[in-house]
This record gives C-alpha cells, structure tokens and sequence, in this order.
C-alpha cells in the first residue's frame, strides 16, 4: 500500500489496479471511502481500461480478429508499478506486454496519478499510444463512497446535487450489462436526485446527456459530504451494490455496448481514438469536507 497525505487529508492507494484504498479527512476525522466488504462489493475504486462496462458477449473484432475481454477491462485486476512519489503525489503506471496485446491490440503506457492540494484529490488518467497505428480505448472510475457517512444518519439521509438544474434519462441496462436502445424518465427540471437503495436494484444509473460538471454528495442530518467534478467525462454511472452502504460516482470516457452493437471496436460508442504517439488525458477531482 502507498500514501500520500498533506495537513487535511490521507491518501491511500494499492499497486494492484492503482486502486484508492482511502481518502482520510483529518478535520473532521472522516474516511470517504467504502470499506470493500466481501459481503456486497469487495472493490473500493477500479480503474476502467480499456473499455468501460461490458462488450457485447465479452468480445470485440479489430482488423478483422476476435479478442474476447471481460467487464471494465483488465488494469483493475493487474499490478501497476510507482513510476514518481513524493509527498502529496504519486504515479501508477501500466505498461502494454504480451498477455495483454493478446486481449487488446494496442501498445500503451497507462499512467494514474493521484494528487492532493488542501482538500482535494485529483486522480488524473493518462494514456499514451506508443505503438504505429491508431488506438481505440475507453478510460474510467469507478469511487465508491461510504453511505451514510457519520454514525447515526441513515442511508435515505443522503441525496445527490448537480450543478446544474438538469432533465437527463436514465438509460437502462440490460441483463447482459448492455445499454438499452432508450432511455427512462429520471431527472426532470431538477438539480436534486435522493439516494435510496431501491434506486440500484436494476444495476446502475446511466447518464449520456448531462448539462452538469460537478455532483456533490450531500447529506439532510450532516454538515459533512464531498464535491465530485468529472469534467470531461462524457458519460457518468451512479451504482451501488444491492443493499450496499456506498453510493459509486463514475466518470466515464467511454461506455457500455448497446444491446444493438455490430462489436466493431471502431464503431463503438464513446470510443476514443490516440494517433500513435500521442496523449489522453483526463482527471477527476473529488474535494472533501
């Protein structure tokens, strides 16, 4: 396990999946993140590459080959090695090698780093193609914030605001983890979305259209609670597991297929395309109080 921390906050990160472990407030004495308990979730932050959600039957064609890839990739399950530290930041980096190409055709260097200024951690996704051609990937995260967040409060007590007044769908998922060909009414004239475990029981919440770029996740019994800004993401997930004590706040480059896909990588929406040698980049911020 890695750390970094300042005068208000610790940091903890994992080199398996350059996943976030912790984000300690020592002000207020808080912990943000959720616990992983193996009885609902045992995840705290999964990084999404080089898809985001789930591949029609798991498999997608390039250049006229089948390579098969599981749900949001492969780099939450892999070891990222520290390329920088110091005491407020710190870099993860996955390279491209051999089991990988076999997965996903492409030569990359995969940087996360995680930063933080007073109260806020910015987590920055940083992808560079350093093979010949063009490269077609999806970038992700995937937080998962303890709910409620102070003993005593409960779960209905929370709600999330956006920043701005929004009328937005929520696209259904199918059983296969696909993205339905409509969307169902869910926010509408409203900046305000309540958080009840119910809201969850048929996977996540998907926006496509949002006008917002910051979320924050409030509580009715508590002055505590985080600022969440995805700018530049185009898509964003709200998800918990069934049940669960944690409310996931994902910002998306990238998405699920359609249950309509022609598994086309270069087809696929919200793909993006790297020219070889050249950057992606992308950062989310999350700031606590």
């Amino acid at each position: 396990m890695f750390s970094i921390e300042n005068d208000q906050l610790s940091v903890s990160i994992a080199a398996t999946g350059a996943e976030l472990k912790s984000l300690y407030n020592k002000n207020a004495g808080l912990e943000y993140m959720w616990d992983a308990d193996p009885a609902f979730w045992a995840k705290t932050s999964p990084v999404l590459f080089p898809i985001v959600g789930s591949l029609k039957d798991d498999r997608f064609y390039f250049a006229d080959k089948s390579y098969k890839l599981s749900r949001h990739g492969f780099a939450r399950e892999l070891e990222f090695a520290v390329n920088d530290q110091t005491d407020s930041s710190i870099t993860f980096t996955l390279t491209s090698n051999d089991a990988t190409l076999k997965k996903f055709p492409f030569s990359f260097v995969f940087d996360i780093i995680y930063s933080i200024t007073d109260d806020q951690l910015q987590v920055t996704y940083k992808v560079t193609n350093t093979g010949d051609g063009s490269m077609f990937f999806s970038v992700g995260g995937h937080p998962a914030f303890k709910v409620p967040l102070i003993p005593g409060s409960e779960y209905p007590d929370h709600y999330l605001e956006f920043n701005t007044t929004e009328n937005a769908g929520r696209w259904p998922i199918s059983k296969e983890g696909l993205i339905e060909t409509a969307s169902v009414p869910l926010l509408t004239n409203t900046r305000l979305l309540p958080l009840t475990k119910e809201l969850f029981y048929t996977d996540a919440i998907v926006f496509k259209e949002l006008e917002s770029t910051i979320v924050s996740l409030l509580s009715n019994r508590s002055p505590h609670g985080l600022q969440f800004d995805f700018s530049g993401f185009p898509y964003l997930g709200i998800w918990a597991a069934k049940n669960a004590d944690f409310v996931c706040i994902e910002p998306w480059c990238g998405i699920a297929d359609p249950v309509t896909s022609n598994q086309q990588l270069t087809d696929k929406e919200g793909i993006n395309t790297l020219s070889a040698n050249d950057v992606f980049e992308r950062s989310w911020k999350v700031k606590v109080f």
